[in-house]
């Protein structure tokens, strides 16, 4: 057992906080959109914290790891590109604006708006279907990481049988989350997930501050120092032969991030929970700095891991951990996701691994609690609904959904069970991800912005975005020799599913479809969340608006939206700053890694200490505001997600 008493209790007192407050908040969960979508209620910073945590789920860091310490963090000197980019995305409010204006409560509703009834049903059972299988490998890697971190056996024996560990883990984690995710719904979701983003924010903080300690930062630099020629930790002009991980797997991961943006429905009870379209764009905007810290964080503890394992100074300790990884079951690719989790257990100190042990515990709940509801509300909403004649009452819809929810996990415990993982988390994420992603971005960005995008090209994207997905992961299941990994698979149904969109629509097109409807613009705009539409303006006293800062941004607004595009600029700045440098006098080893200690480890742990005050204190706030929303918010039995069209009927 590698966790000590004060390690459990750290655990334990965090976790038995959020389960009250779970219990809590589905007290005001009274109707559909307030366990579909926290009855639209949600501020900015509620938003970025629960979503972040979210998305930061045990399996991304597990993932991240596993990229960290095959590909190293050279490679990501070229992510670096996109720094700019992602504020301008948040900023402009790039899908999230226009899809809260459509008022819907799923993806796949917008496309029996925007489509047609049977498209909406195509794309909500193809995204089910990615969305769960997917999901499968969630708990087991989850699971797998705890067993591993804690030093508890790999098997357990009840009565006559002997049970894997990891096996027991998952059916209490699942049963867990799954308990949240049908108390209240996206409410409970949301409370919980922004609770235990608080905690992660500061106990991020004290673990990397005491790994760096232990490790230090001269033996991190040595080690990542010590590498074949072309296959640098520290140069990103000499990591050329490092497989899968290098600058094409960071370039594609560009391209499609921003052409699949929203389209990922495993958080999309939080595109519509915000309270209007722009706290839901302002979210996104905060959620920029609280990705750059926590992302940067997990680096650094995969920085120090590696440099333990590969240091001599440390030789000892790692063929301990050495032997202990090949005693982990389930084959080389199991080994490879356990190896810096087994490392961290080895490295710190005892009080500090609680801290983490219970980041990645809130990372798997946050997680699990999100996709379990989405990829649930998802088939009922979008698969069984539609097909309804009658109409369902508020009780039944979501005692259906809470059925749905139920069996997600049940899916998801015996696939982590059943399924032979042969590639990294972050291809299979890529490959399965595909299944959805590889037409749904064109079926998106075309509907929301293309008035002559037609229903016969988002039919057609998605086949052949499908298609190619689904050849692709047959291909890797039977010969995981295959030259193509899941990046580049995923790339190039993409493209092939952007072409045919664009031909089909432009060939079908009879009348361009009418979008200030669509939209809730104009005459068809709805009173209490009319708002100005954003405007782009000329002149250099309002440029401004040309990163999407409008009428609707107050002074605080202003301020902050002005500070984080500036801090985005500036770190482009030095991006670009090294690479004019080198590409007419390569640096050093010694440059790179005083760039590498700057960008990776000082801004990130500066920003880290900002954020974890400033978005600890707003989404306490937030949370309390929600509270005395959903207190005195009116029922609304009509708004559930359900398109009726006859006159008089309600409005999606």
């Amino acid at each position: 057992m590698n966790l000590r008493p004060l390690d459990w209790i750290i655990v334990a007192v965090p976790v038995l906080l959020v389960g009250g407050m779970a219990v809590f908040a589905q007290r005001l969960v009274r109707d559909v959109s307030g366990f579909l979508a926290a009855g639209r209620s949600a501020g900015r910073y509620l938003i970025c914290n629960a979503e972040g945590t979210a998305a930061m789920g045990a399996i991304t860091i597990v993932g991240m790891f596993e990229q960290l310490y095959n590909g190293g963090p050279a490679v990501g000197f070229w992510a670096a590109i996109a720094t700019p980019l992602w504020i301008l995305v948040s900023l402009s409010g790039f899908i999230i604006y226009r899809y809260r204006e459509t008022r819907v409560l799923t993806m796949a509703q917008f496309f029996e708006i925007r489509y047609s009834k049977k498209f909406r049903v195509f794309m909500g059972l193809v995204a089910f279907l990615s969305g769960i299988i997917n999901f499968g490998i969630f708990p087991a890697v989850g699971a797998r990481f705890i067993v591993s971190y804690s030093g508890l056996p790999d098997v357990v024996t009840l009565g006559a049988m002997s049970v894997p560990t990891y096996a027991l883990v998952m059916a209490v984690l699942l049963s867990v989350n799954l308990a949240f995710a049908t108390m209240g719904g996206q409410l409970t979701a949301m409370v919980t997930d922004c609770i235990e983003g608080i905690f992660s924010g500061v106990f991020f903080l004290i673990v990397v501050s005491a790994a760096l300690w232990v490790v230090g930062l001269g033996t991190i630099r040595e080690a990542l120092n010590d590498r074949p020629a072309g296959q640098s930790f520290l140069n990103p002009f000499d990591t050329f032969q490092i497989q899968d991980f290098n600058i094409w797997f960071v370039l594609i991961g560009l391209f499609t991030g921003v052409y699949n943006y929203m389209a990922w429905q495993g958080n999309q009870g939080f595109n519509a929970s915000a309270l209007n379209a722009h706290e839901a764009r302002m979210g996104r905007v905060l959620g920029q700095l609280r990705t750059y810290s926590r992302s940067a964080m997990i680096i650094i503890l995969g920085l120090c891991a590696y440099a333990f394992m590969h240091h001599p100074d440390h030789a000892g300790g790692a063929a301990i951990i050495g032997s202990k990884i090949a005693g982990i079951g389930g084959g080389e690719m199991i080994q490879r996701e356990m190896t810096v989790p087994m490392t961290l257990s080895h490295v710190l100190p005892v009080g500090i691994k609680g801290m983490f042990l219970a980041i990645v515990i809130f990372s798997i709940m946050a997680t699990d609690t999100s996709y379990m509801h989405s990829w649930g509300s998802v088939f009922i909403q979008d698969v069984v609904l539609p097909f309804r004649r009658s109409h369902l009452s508020p009780e039944a819809h979501i005692r259906l959904l809470r059925w749905s929810i139920a069996g997600v996990a049940a899916f998801s415990f015996f696939f982590s069970l059943l399924f032979r993982q042969s590639d990294y988390i972050f291809m299979y994420f890529a490959i399965t991800g595909a299944i959805y992603l590889g037409g749904a971005g064109s079926a998106i960005i075309g509907g929301l912005y293309w008035k002559r995008g037609t229903a016969a090209g988002a039919w057609s994207a998605m086949f052949v975005g499908s298609g190619l997905s689904v050849a692709g992961i047959v291909v890797r299941q039977v010969n995981p020799a295959f030259p193509l990994n899941g990046q580049l698979l995923c790339f190039i149904a993409t493209l092939a599913a952007i072409g045919v969109y664009i031909v089909v629509s432009l060939v079908t097109c009879r009348r361009p479809h009418d979008m200030e409807k669509l939209l809730h613009r104009g005459r068809h705009s709805v009173k209490e969340q009319e708002s100005p539409v954003p405007e782009v303006t000329s002149g250099w006293r309002n440029w401004p608006s040309l990163i999407g800062i409008n009428g609707e941004f107050t002074r605080g607004d202003r301020i902050q939206a002005v500070i984080i595009f500036g801090w985005s600029i500036a770190l482009f700045g030095i991006f670009g700053g090294a690479l004019v440098w080198n590409t007419f006098s390569r640096w050093n080893t010694e440059w790179w890694w005083n760039y590498l200690l700057i960008t990776v480890i000082i801004v990130p742990l500066g920003v880290g200490v900002i954020t974890a005050a400033w978005f600890g204190w707003g989404g306490i706030r937030d949370l309390l505001q929600v509270f005395r929303r959903l207190g005195k918010a009116r029922l609304n039995p009509l708004d559930d997600g359900e398109i009726v069209q006859e006159a008089g009927s309600k409005a999606p």
